[in-house]
């Protein structure tokens, strides 16, 4: 059944996607059916969490590959960057949420959740029983029964037994990225990353690669579209963006706003201040 609020600018006639808010802040929701359109590294400010309603989608997630099939649960912990891609000829069609990890810990009253795996364990009355709460969470407009809705998702969907968060990254490697934050509108080189760790480029680059799994290019375009994706959801238009995050033009903006998340970013800013009429 063909999605409504369909992006402009498709690839291809086969991928829609569209993402709506809901009355509550730190909460997105997103539903998609996608054939040919193949994500690049990208990250969320939230947990991404869902489920694959059809089809199958082959995704990289810190540095491994995974297969996600019809009812698999996903189960994706904030900031970490991954993929997307079709498993099969006909796509897949999938329902996720993006939750602050401040929401999360507003609605479950536990600290920080760090899921071991991407994928969790999955059944039939689980998998229906999360579709079903992201459907009812899209139609609705009233925050009281939002929040409701929000409860029931995230117990469904707490981990069974959270892991401790991943070790930080080397200090040196987390004020690379600290400067690249600070410098989106900017033209960075390899060479003046390399020198704030006092390492040969190539050097570095490795280095980067291993703890992160994506190179510093890779990595400084999920950065500029994250936050692009702030800038647009508060009302900037798309050309004001695009020089804010340090891309070229409009068209520029719209082509990696687009590989990253299956929307252009004029309809994104249109779908996510949506309150009302959700279909």
């Amino acid at each position: 059944m063909p999605l409504s609020g369909v992006p402009e600018h498709f690839a291809e006639a086969a991928d829609r996607a569209e993402f709506c808010s809901v009355p509550r802040p730190g909460v997105e929701l997103y539903r998609a059916q996608i054939v040919h359109h193949a994500f690049a590294p990208h990250s969320h400010e939230g947990y991404g969490l869902g489920v694959i309603e059809a089809g199958a989608e082959r995704f990289r997630y810190c540095g491994s590959d995974y297969l996600a099939g019809p009812g698999a649960l996903v189960t994706m912990n904030p900031d970490v960057l991954h993929t997307g891609a079709a498993a099969g000829d006909g796509g897949w069609r999938y329902r996720m949420i993006y939750l602050t990890p401040a929401v999360v810990g507003e609605i479950s009253g536990e600290p920080a959740w760090w899921y071991r795996q991407p994928l969790a364990p999955a059944s039939v009355v689980r998998s229906t029983r999360v579709g079903q709460l992201l459907q009812a969470l899209w139609q609705c407009s009233d925050q009281l029964a939002a929040d409701s809705l929000l409860a029931l998702l995230v117990s469904a969907l707490r981990p069974a037994d959270s892991a401790p968060p991943p070790p930080e990254p080397p200090l040196r490697m987390t004020r690379v990225l600290d400067y690249m934050r600070t410098h989106l509108a900017s033209t960075l080189r390899l060479e003046d990353l390399a020198a704030l760790v006092d390492l040969s480029p190539f050097h570095f680059l490795r280095q980067f690669r291993a703890c992160y799994h994506v190179t510093p290019q890779q990595m400084l375009m999920a950065q500029r579209l994250h936050l692009a994706k702030q800038l647009l959801a508060a009302g900037r238009p798309p050309a004001m963006v695009a020089a804010e995050v340090g891309l070229s033009d409009q068209a520029h903006l719209t082509r990696a706003f687009y590989q990253r998340y299956g929307t252009t970013p004029a309809a994104y800013r249109r779908q996510i201040s949506r309150q009302t009429g959700r279909a």
